[in-house]
């Protein structure tokens, strides 16, 4: 997809996009065969459930019939969500990812996996677990330290809800 034809598009839906409540986050022409696919990744502080997904969905496709954006072949338009593993690459992304597990790859060379706590115009404080029975510890990691990151997906984290669950009862226990 060329860039005058990714800025159109970008131009044509972003403010329909942002009308539905949601921010657009990727837009990508694929050619598959002699098939074209238009995706287009949205997202938002709430997240985008279903619901939303399939609002936007036909919001664009119906803005998309009523222009020529899409030249005058056919294609299919693909709506979705950013994923669990999301890169992240604009402060709303770290703002959105806070109490998720991170690997960052740093600026000046290495990686970091940490929690991401607090988020400000600057950066981000972290809490860097603990390697072999150590406390985990914090640490400030500026933007501009930052090569790229992505989110890690975690299969066993407790949430805060099982977190205080298990404090009570400890506390239970001890009284």
């Amino acid at each position: 997809m060329s860039t005058t034809q990714s800025e159109r598009l970008r131009e044509l839906l972003e403010p329909l996009v942002a009308s539905q409540g949601l921010d657009l986050e990727e837009i990508a022409v694929d050619s598959v065969g002699r098939k074209r696919v238009l995706r287009v990744v949205v997202d938002s502080d709430e997240g985008a459930d279903l619901d939303a997904i399939a609002d936007v969905s036909r919001a664009l496709s119906a803005k998309l019939d009523e222009t020529d954006a899409m030249g005058q072949g056919e294609y299919t338009l693909e709506v979705g969500t950013p994923g669990a593993e999301r890169e992240l690459s604009e402060h709303r992304h770290y703002v959105r990812a806070v109490d998720r597990l991170v690997k960052f790859q740093l600026a000046e060379g290495g990686e970091l996996v940490a929690r991401i706590l607090v988020v400000d115009d600057e950066g981000m404080d972290l809490e860097v677990p603990g390697v072999k029975g150590r406390k985990a510890t914090t640490r400030r990691l500026a933007f501009a330290d930052i090569a790229k990151s992505r989110v890690q997906v975690e299969f066993n984290r407790k949430d805060k809800q099982d977190q205080q669950d298990e404090k009570d009862m400890k506390e239970e226990e001890e009284a």
